[in-house]
Formats: structure tokens, sequence, C-alpha cells
């Protein structure tokens, strides 16, 4: 929705206020639907060197079942637009097991899309929340009836990693593909907690062991901002066992895992006293593996995830 002038007032606000390195990964999301020329233009202009472009599906009729003002055709001008503007490093975030889709379905959106060979590809399954209108029209019995089953989700996401395989892409996180080294930073640093600053409304921060976030409603969040560090100064970092938690639940949606020896030095207890009975049972249950001194789901623990990290609670 902003301008090319908005968000140079961001960038050189920025800039004024912190030391950005030369190379930084700076990342624009787009939407294939308001997308123009001079939008495209001035983003490059400004130092924008990465675009994260939400397309969803090269299916039509699907992008309209998701409410999408854009067409496949619409994305696809934009985005031969952007690399003729110069832009090298394109990511294109799709959706699976949508209502009524099968797995050719989605076959054809990622054939789609790996013919124009954009540096990384998201793929995510539809999540229905409460409060949502999806979950008003698909999260009774009778609507879930509309959706993939659970074992039709699960050919999909396989398929989707053996597909991109093939044509040069790897997965290093449960739903995120890259072709040579161009893994997203700006993700990475999320599972890795490196420290990061949000700003703006209702935007999540994790800076020096202390996770917080900006008010959503706009009167508070104005009433908040002049007080806003002086509230983070005051807080209390996380405890050792909520820090460990995190670093397990997000390290391991990472192919490669975690490192024991990263562990040791971020806590200063071996992740065998700390987890080794629980590492070995999963070990044993074929849903996670142990080798050199790393410890990383199987393909099998990818499929029940959100059962496996929960034995890393506390």
């Amino acid at each position: 929705l902003m301008e090319p002038i908005q968000i140079m007032r961001i960038l050189l606000q920025l800039k004024d206020q912190f030391l950005i390195a030369e190379d930084a990964e700076i990342t624009m999301e787009c939407n294939p639907g308001t997308l123009t020329e001079d939008k495209l233009a001035g983003y490059r202009h400004l130092g924008v060197n990465r675009l994260s472009i939400g397309l969803q599906s090269a299916n039509d009729k699907e992008l309209k079942l998701l409410g999408r003002i854009h067409s496949f055709d619409d994305f696809v001008k934009n985005y031969r637009l952007a690399r003729k503007l110069g832009f090298r490093n394109i990511n294109v975030d799709l959706m699976q097991s949508l209502p009524g889709q099968t797995l050719d379905d989605w076959r054809t959106t990622l054939e789609k899309v790996v013919q124009l060979l954009p540096e990384h590809i998201s793929a995510y399954s539809l999540s229905i929340e409460p409060g949502t209108p999806f979950y008003n029209m698909y999260g009774t019995p009778e609507g879930a009836k509309q959706l993939p089953d659970e074992q039709t989700d699960r050919a999909m996401y396989h398929f989707t990693g053996k597909y991109l395989a093939q044509h040069g892409y790897h997965r290093y996180e449960i739903s995120n593909y890259a072709r040579g080294e161009k893994e997203c930073r700006h993700n990475l640093a999320y599972w890795t907690m490196k420290d990061y600053i949000g700003f703006g409304q209702s935007a999540a921060s994790y800076l020096q062991g202390k996770r917080f976030s900006n008010p959503r409603d706009p009167k508070e969040y104005r009433l908040h901002i002049p007080e806003a560090y002086s509230e983070y100064r005051a807080m209390e970092p996380q405890t050792v066992e909520a820090a460990m938690e995190e670093y397990m639940f997000l390290g391991l949606r990472l192919t490669a895992g975690i490192s024991e020896e990263d562990f040791y030095r971020c806590f200063g207890v071996s992740f065998e006293e700390v987890y080794g009975s629980v590492a070995d049972s999963l070990v044993r249950q074929m849903v996670l593996k142990r080798e050199w001194g790393r410890v990383f789901l199987t393909d099998l623990g990818i499929d029940v995830s959100n059962q496996v990290l929960a034995h890393f609670l506390f």
C-alpha cells in the first residue's frame, strides 16, 4: 500500500539510526495485485535487493477462492518486470491443501513456478484459524470435508521436496527451499535465535534474551512509543528453561537441526544432560536423528513435528 517515497523515509530513518551492512538483505513483501512498474523501480532505486511475492497458487480458481485480487498472469507480468528492473533474488510464496485442491493441481502450480526459476520458494499448508472467514466456512466437521485430507496434505508435502530437489532447490527449513546460497537471512535469524527488532504496530522483537511486542491497538501504540524502550530495559530476560525450549523448537525447524556444541556454548550445560533421554526415545521412534554432533528431524519427524517438538518443553 505504501508508495516508494514513504518506504524511502523509513529506510533513511533506519540508516540514520543504525549501521547497515553494505551487503544487507533488504526484502520487500509484494502483492501481485498491487505491484506497479513505478513501485518496483522505486524499491530497486532505494536499495531493496530481495522481493517476496505472495502468489499462493498458479490456479486462478484457487486464487479467487482465497480472495486474492490477482491472477497468475498478473503475477507472471510483475515477476518478469522485476527481473527486467534488476532484481536477482526473488521468493515466491505458495499455499497447498486448499479447498478442493488435488495433488495434480498442486503439481501444476509447482511446475509453473519452477519454470520461472525464482531463487527461493516458500510452500505452506493452509491453516484454518479461529476468527477468520475461512474458519467459518471450513472449521466445522462438514466444512472440513471440502479440504484435502491429512494423507493428501502429506503427499503434497513430500512431492514438493522431491520435485524441487530435482530442479535444484534444497530444503533448508520445513517449508522453505532455496537455489544455491539464497536462503532467507531474515528467516534464518528467527530460527537460530539471532537478535531482531520490529518497528510499528504489533511488531515483535527479540533482543538480548528479551522477547516483546508493540501494542496492536493504534491508540495504545501511539501512547506506548515514547516509553517503548524504557519498558524493554525493565524487562527480565527469558529464563534459561524458556530459552532452551525455544532453541530446540526453532532450531529443529531447520533441516540441519541444532548443534550439540552450540547448545553447550549457549547454555553452559551439555545437550545430553538436559535432553539426552528425550532425544534417545525420539531416535528409537525414528522421528529424530543424532549424528556428527547434530540433532535433527527425520522425514517422519517432520510429518509429526508438532508432537515431536512438544517433547522438548519442560
